[in-house]
């Protein structure tokens, strides 16, 4: 995430209209238009590799799931348009409005880390994703190393584990897919050849 260039505040219809007109995309942060930037090799297939996943087990299935395009809106006194890395919804999918691009209810929703937004990630983001009665499923994935952080929510509590191993699997229980750690890895190799 980049600071944004001066500190004027902007409605949510401002951004949804400079951002639909936009060549490039940009998150929204109370009043605030934040430019997004590019993402390494790993981080893409990171996320390729979570969208084919778990599109191929959702076959037949009423839920989309979307890639990094597909903006989600957490509204309230402090609003939030994000575009997760991915994220998948489940019938009756809610959108903002007739564009069908902004996405109001989430099931799951993935965020590969990147070292300049991985704080706000983990932090401010999660704090707000949290008021979306729908999500049930957290992800944040590391791509410096096979590491995944996983938030389930049962009722008003969120569970945690971490899964480190090939052979442990990412279960995403509210949509009835597991993903093996050694396919959400699949072409990435962490170590001295910078590929991660």
């Amino acid at each position: 995430m980049v600071l944004p260039a001066t500190p004027r505040r902007f409605t949510p219809q401002e951004y949804l209209l400079l951002e639909r007109a936009a060549d490039t995309k940009s998150e929204f942060i109370d009043g605030q238009i934040f430019a997004m930037t590019g993402a390494s090799r790993a981080h893409n297939l990171i996320a390729v590799n979570l969208v084919a996943c778990i599109r191929a087990a959702l076959r037949g299935q009423p839920c989309e799931v979307y890639q990094s395009d597909m903006r989600v809106h957490v509204g309230g006194d402090e609003d939030l348009y994000s575009y997760p890395d991915v994220v998948v919804a489940c019938e009756p999918i809610r959108f903002a409005d007739d564009h069908t691009d902004t996405l109001q209810n989430p099931v799951v929703i993935v965020e590969v880390l990147s070292p300049s937004t991985e704080a706000f990630d983990r932090g401010e983001k999660f704090l707000r994703y949290q008021r979306l009665p729908s999500l049930a499923h957290f992800v944040l994935v590391a791509q410096d190393r096979r590491k995944v952080e996983h938030f389930a929510r049962d009722g008003r509590r969120w569970s945690f584990e971490v899964l480190e191993r090939d052979d442990d699997a990412l279960n995403l229980t509210a949509i009835g897919v597991a993903v093996p750690l050694r396919e959400v890895y699949e072409r990435i190799h962490s170590g001295p050849r910078g590929d991660a």
